[in-house]
């Protein structure tokens, strides 16, 4: 995908899906996790918090795994090393979510590829937020 075609894309993931599960959301306000989390509930972004280690995000039941989720997942935002993303890409598949996110640091060649394979869109070493900044209700 080209830098062009990568920018249209993001543009239209952030005006376009509102419903985000976060895997790897921290329930510590100092984590970049919940700080860029908030930022996006705050936006009117729908979170559903994904950590095993976690009961729950500000009032919202965390999720062991993103196959708990019953409800459709538009975006898996990922905030877990690169080595993981093979599995939740996986995930993300077994479970129709469309946009497969990981945050900046974050990046995995094969993970993309077998995503991308399976008809998810992927973005990678990008920051939700700052994304949502540039890009909020542009056309």
């Amino acid at each position: 995908m080209s830098a062009e075609d990568l920018e249209t894309t993001i543009k239209k993931i952030i005006n376009e899906k509102k419903r985000i599960a976060v895997v790897g959301l921290s329930d510590n306000p100092e984590r970049t996790s919940y700080t860029v989390t908030e930022a996006m509930q705050n936006a009117g972004y729908e979170i559903f918090p994904v950590n095993p280690m976690i009961d729950e995000w500000k009032g919202i039941p965390a999720f062991s795994s993103l196959k708990e989720i019953d409800d459709h997942v538009e975006v898996v935002n990922v905030f877990r090393q690169s080595k993981f993303l093979p599995e939740i890409a996986k995930e993300t598949v077994e479970i129709g979510a469309d946009v497969l996110w990981a945050q900046l640091g974050v990046e995995h060649e094969e993970a993309k590829e077998y995503a991308e394979k399976h008809g998810v869109t992927v973005v990678m070493n990008r920051c939700i937020k700052v994304e949502h900044a540039k890009y909020k209700n542009k056309a």
